[in-house]
């Protein structure tokens, strides 16, 4: 591989990351990006404007020597009729000498300038010509810019009626949201509504507790319902056993009264 293939496949790499570079701005700031290639654009029209202007100052220069010329060479036409019809009426032949003298020098001008006017007269065209390129060209521009310009403008618009549409969407949700207490932050009446739902199912919990407490230390049905059982549950706590038969309370009334 030669030293040019590389030159060009550099060549090649550099266009594409450039061309890489350019894309991801475009994708970044599509405005800015827009905006700079109407900059462009612009700059080049008025580039080509100057060189309309100067192309139309040279065709107006080169017209107006090929009208000079073309004055001066039917001045001289006439000029060689006029000394043409006096050489035939002539009689004096010393004047006729002369004017035929004349008559060649004007002729010998003649064919001289003649090929000058001829080329003037292209000249003149091709300048013509090049000046109506330029302005056709300036024409085109001048439209593809205005074009792109409006495109511009509506793609702005459209994206700013995205933007408010996208933001009245957000606007919506938020309000459903808050109507729904399903904001983040909700409002002082949501708040002191889940305050006290909290402080109600706190007293539900410390009351379950309370009732399981006093469920596990109440004394079981065999324990009441056996006499001999809560004698001796009395008797452990430190309870006079009472007395259970008519005899047995008898005597508890006599020693009570004794």
């Amino acid at each position: 591989m030669g030293l040019s293939f590389f030159k060009n496949l550099l060549g090649v790499k550099a266009d594409q990351a450039v061309q890489s570079g350019i894309e991801l701005y475009v994708k970044w700031d599509p405005t800015g990006a827009s905006e700079a290639e109407l900059k462009t654009m612009e700059g080049k029209l008025d580039e080509l404007g100057l060189n309309v202007a100067k192309a139309r100052a040279r065709f107006t220069e080169t017209q107006k020597s090929l009208d000079t010329a073309n004055t001066l060479l039917h001045q001289r036409m006439t000029a060689a009729d006029s000394l043409q019809a006096q050489i035939e009426t002539a009689t004096d032949p010393a004047r006729k000498a002369s004017l035929e003298k004349s008559l060649a020098t004007l002729i010998g001008l003649l064919e001289q300038m003649t090929p000058e006017v001829e080329q003037g007269k292209k000249d003149a065209a091709d300048a013509h010509d090049f000046v109506a390129q330029l302005e056709d060209a300036y024409s085109t521009l001048g439209e593809k810019l205005k074009g792109a310009r409006g495109d511009l403008e509506r793609a702005q618009r459209e994206m700013e009626r995205a933007r408010m549409s996208k933001q009245a969407a957000t606007d919506r949700a938020d309000m459903a949201r808050s109507a729904a207490g399903l904001g983040s932050s909700g409002s002082s009446v949501n708040i002191a509504l889940k305050a006290m739902h909290d402080a109600a199912e706190k007293d539900r919990q410390a009351a379950w507790a309370q009732n399981a407490k006093a469920a596990l230390l109440k004394p079981t049905t065999p324990e009441t319902d056996d006499p001999n059982i809560a004698a001796a549950l009395a008797g452990a706590a430190g309870k006079p056993a009472q007395p259970q038969s008519l005899s047995e309370r008898l005597a508890a009334l006599k020693n009570n009264a004794a």
